[in-house]
């Protein structure tokens, strides 16, 4: 029988590609975002594997509730779940930062992995047989801001906490907790970086990227690998982007 994952944010990007790469490796997946139409361009996209999509907004708690009530109804259990979903707005220093814009990122990348992790980490501590896996997406900005990212920077290092938390109180019920850091994906979000992005020394420079379906590939492999071993952590980047001796 077929695993079941979920994965969060999976109309575009690194959600899309990931959903993909697991229905080929045979889990049931359900793509989860607030754009249904999105949702179902990653559907049709891959029509080849076990695809379904449920509309969410991961920071609302209700709308979370109602899709793990219809994930279940339609599928009996969650074994994976990749906790995707985020956003961002524009590098600027702290001051000149609203507090919408704080709460907007802060509301998707933090607020909104909590709600997920939370109900999933309940479903599968009462499923039979019990337990599961949670794959949070970190960033290499867990680790390493890059200029004017406070909202980013913070909701990301608050992610490396969520992640060891869950993989320690996990351990009595079988769910494992690992956590994706990803550097410079190829996408509409790092489309800019071509032309040259800040750097800590106050230059600007082009960054490499690395294609998506690498960090799809190696989400894949996490939530292959039995509940008896986990990958807490791990760092995915472009070969050649400033992150080690970044500044």
């Amino acid at each position: 029988m077929s695993q079941v994952a979920l994965v969060t944010g999976g109309g575009s990007g690194i959600g899309r590609m990931t959903a993909g790469a697991m229905a080929r490796a045979g889990f049931n997946v359900i793509v989860c975002g607030r754009n249904l139409t999105t949702l179902n361009e990653t559907i049709a996209n891959y029509a080849e594997g076990s695809i379904s999509a449920i509309q969410c907004d991961v920071s609302d708690s209700d709308s979370v509730d109602q899709l793990f009530k219809q994930l279940i109804a339609d599928h009996g259990r969650l074994d994976v779940v990749f906790n995707n979903a985020g956003t961002n707005v524009p590098a600027m220093p702290i001051d000149e930062l609203t507090v919408e814009q704080w709460r907007e990122v802060i509301d998707v990348n933090l607020h909104g992995a909590f709600l997920i992790a939370r109900a999933a980490f309940g479903q599968m501590r009462k499923q039979d047989p019990q337990g599961g896996r949670i794959i949070n997406n970190g960033s290499i900005s867990a680790h390493v801001p890059r200029p004017g990212s406070v909202p980013y920077t913070v909701s990301k290092h608050a992610i490396n906490g969520l992640t060891k938390t869950i993989a320690l109180d996990g351990r009595p019920f079988h769910i494992a907790c690992g956590q994706i850091d990803i550097g410079n994906a190829a996408s509409a979000m790092t489309d800019h970086m071509n032309a040259g992005v800040p750097q800590a020394d106050g230059s600007i420079k082009p960054e490499p990227t690395m294609d998506t379906q690498h960090i799809a590939d190696a989400i894949v492999s996490m939530a292959s690998l039995p509940l008896s071993a986990n990958v807490l952590t791990t760092t995915i980047m472009a070969t050649d982007m400033p992150f080690v001796g970044r500044g």
